[in-house]
């Protein structure tokens, strides 16, 4: 280690109290973390890009400072779900470091990553106070049957109104309409399950009954239409 003259010269004054890192909340325990193993959480965050055409929702399972499990949702940029593709390989096993320090392709993806890192590290994670954490797996859970990222796709203009295309339960087939032309309500297919049930072997036109639903007032419409053509 090079020295400046100026301070070569200086004598040595004895540090005082060594108070170390101030204690963090990790999977129920309360951790001084010195190293990058003493990290360890569940945790989620968003990024975006700079033209700010996407985002990514990045989930991240951290096990004594190593990524065991990345979950990397992404909507509005068509080429982002390639970048996705790339992080969910080039992420777990990686350190929390390693994972700050390397191009995950996509600036929203790199953005999530660095919000991510200061949860992480600042103890502010989903699993802080649980004890033991996540086991690995748990990622998955946020996806919820037929695991499928829960998105929300909504249209409207000023002449024409709204158009419901996505909701958490599912594709939307038709949105129903009261007499005053509100929408009460709307059908729903849940992608997802229609797919698992007809790789079960299951014909696909009663797969696709099995999978559909209603919400709200549906029944009660005077009017439903295809919220995709009409």
């Amino acid at each position: 280690m090079n020295f400046t003259p100026e301070v070569e010269n200086m004598i040595c004054v004895t540090k005082g109290p060594k108070n170390g890192p101030a204690p963090i909340p990790e999977e129920g325990k309360w951790i001084k973390a010195k190293y990058l193993k003493d990290i360890s959480g569940l945790t989620h965050g968003v990024g975006w890009c700079a033209p700010q055409q996407g985002a990514c929702k990045l989930t991240l399972n951290v096990k004594n400072g190593i990524i065991e499990e990345a979950l990397v949702e992404t909507i509005g940029c068509t080429g982002m779900t390639h970048s996705a593709a790339m992080a969910s390989e080039i992420l777990p096993g990686k350190t929390i470091l390693e994972a700050l320090n390397t191009d995950l392709v996509c600036d929203a993806i790199n953005v999530a990553m660095r919000e991510l890192f200061l949860q992480i590290v600042y103890g502010r994670t989903q699993t802080a106070f649980s004890e033991g954490g996540l086991p690995i797996g748990a990622g998955l859970e946020d996806l919820g049957k037929g695991l499928r990222s829960v998105t929300a796709t909504m249209y409207g203009t000023s002449e024409k109104g709204a158009r419901y295309l996505e909701m958490a339960e599912g594709y939307v087939k038709e949105i129903a309409l009261d007499k005053n032309k509100e929408i009460i309500g709307y059908k729903f297919v849940q992608i997802g399950i229609m797919m698992d049930l007809i790789h079960k072997g299951i014909d696909a036109n009663e797969a696709l009954e099995k999978a559909t639903g209603t919400y709200g007032r549906f029944d009660d419409a005077i009017e439903t239409i295809n919220p995709r053509h009409k």
